[in-house]
């Protein structure tokens, strides 16, 4: 369990505060490119870190994250208008480009010192893998741009979502790191992968801290002869790259693909979900069955978003269509989707977990130790230290994997090389 005071300091995330702080010194997803399809085309609300921003393409193609509200008289910017390379606010004019200077104030005389005074705040931007990335830290604390390996694989390679979640980002990444939880929850009887993990409910952990947070695996029984073995990783701040999932005869299912999760707080209390996945390697493009099994983890295929956000129709306020027969006679929980089934144990926990009320088991150990994590390297950016993980070839090389091995066989001999990254 935490103290309620360390719980306060692990969840909150708005701009002074500690976790905010500490939340800050990482590239954070600020959006998806997608949402931003046209030069100088219509912008976009983001809010980050409990930060109220629009993002915005300009004429150039560059994209600028900056504060939602003009700093004449704090005017709505999302009415604004997109043209030559500026966003002008449609109250009085002004005008404001990607890095925040104001390049026009007509309604002010031409001689006005005015203009250079005012500066409307903005933050760096790399657009990668199909995200828009976005730094909030200090500006003499700006790390490298992220490498993370599915960054580096081609557009027909690659996959990526965004999901609303209505939580606290640090449950929804306990939820990912959690190492028993898929025996029990995503048990649908289906007889493939559920098979394999159900063999054995309470697998034997390995972690070990590392330079961009740490990896973890887990070692389940199938029979006598042999194991079956997940190798993971957690990047702070936030991030998981997990394992697929193998089937009992050792096929696997999903060879084709490395997945991953990236929880970026809204705010205090909601989280978006970015979801991504990336070819084997360069030889092969993901298929539209990799596209359609993508989409079907995620729980948000072509019908399931509320129209015009990343919100899920099967949310808290209809009980994620809960199907209580289904949940008698094939799902465990009789929710649909793999992520669906996250969403209503994550979100029905409230928005923010009073953590102080927990008794922790031995399959918590990668929830306690990405804590500790968490809570040390927040201490750190106080007393002004960097935290783990800024630098992004820390995590640039590593890969997750998994495997059906002899028993006799160790395992990190056996899968050194798919624990090593291909682009």
């Amino acid at each position: 369990m935490l103290s309620v005071e360390d719980n306060e300091r692990l969840t909150r995330v708005g701009p002074g505060t500690p976790g905010g702080a500490f939340l800050r010194r990482y590239w954070q997803p600020a959006c998806l490119s997608q949402e931003l399809p046209e030069h100088d085309g219509p912008p976009v609300r983001v809010r980050l870190l409990g930060e109220d921003l629009l993002a915005f393409r300009n004429t150039a193609g560059a994209v600028g994250l900056v504060d939602a509200y003009c700093p004449h008289r704090r005017a709505p910017l999302f009415f604004g208008r997109n043209e030559e390379c500026g966003l002008r606010c449609v109250y009085h004019g002004w005008k404001f480009d990607t890095k925040g200077d104001c390049v026009d104030m007509p309604s002010e005389p031409a001689d006005t010192r005015l203009q250079a005074k005012v500066k409307l705040k903005a933050y760096p931007t790399v657009e990668r893998g199909g995200v828009v990335w976005a730094y909030l830290g200090p500006p003499e604390k700006q790390p490298a741009p992220p490498n993370y390996e599915w960054l580096r694989a081609a557009p027909t390679h690659r996959y990526v979502s965004k999901t609303f979640q209505h939580s606290n980002y640090l449950q929804a990444l306990e939820g990912g790191l959690d190492m028993s939880h898929s025996s029990f929850l995503h048990n649908e009887r289906l007889g493939d992968t559920t098979e394999t993990r159900n063999r054995d409910r309470t697998p034997r952990a390995e972690l070990e801290a590392t330079d961009y947070g740490y990896w973890y695996a887990t070692v389940r029984r199938i029979d006598p002869e042999r194991n079956y073995v997940r190798f993971n990783h957690f990047i702070m701040p936030h991030g998981n790259v997990f394992g697929a999932f193998t089937s009992p005869t050792g096929e696997r299912l999903n060879a084709a693909r490395v997945d991953g999760k990236f929880w970026a707080p809204i705010d205090d209390e909601h989280t978006h979900v970015y979801n991504w996945s990336c070819a084997y390697d360069a030889h092969t493009a993901l298929t539209p069955e990799d596209w359609e099994a993508c989409e079907a983890f995620c729980g948000r295929g072509t019908d399931d978003l509320v129209d015009g956000t990343f919100r899920l129709k099967k949310n808290l306020a209809n009980d994620y269509l809960i199907d209580r027969q289904r949940q008698k006679a094939r799902s465990f929980t009789g929710i649909e989707g793999l992520n669906t089934q996250d969403f209503a144990l994550q979100e029905g926990m409230g928005p923010i977990v009073d953590r102080s009320q927990e008794h922790l088991g031995t399959s918590d150990r990668a929830i306690v130790l990405m804590r500790r994590l968490l809570r040390d390297n927040i201490a750190a950016v106080e007393r002004g230290e960097d935290p783990v993980g800024v630098d992004p070839e820390a995590s640039a090389r590593i890969r997750a994997c998994d495997a059906i091995l002899p028993a006799n066989v160790a395992w990190r001999v056996a899968l050194a090389d798919e624990m090593s990254a291909k682009w």
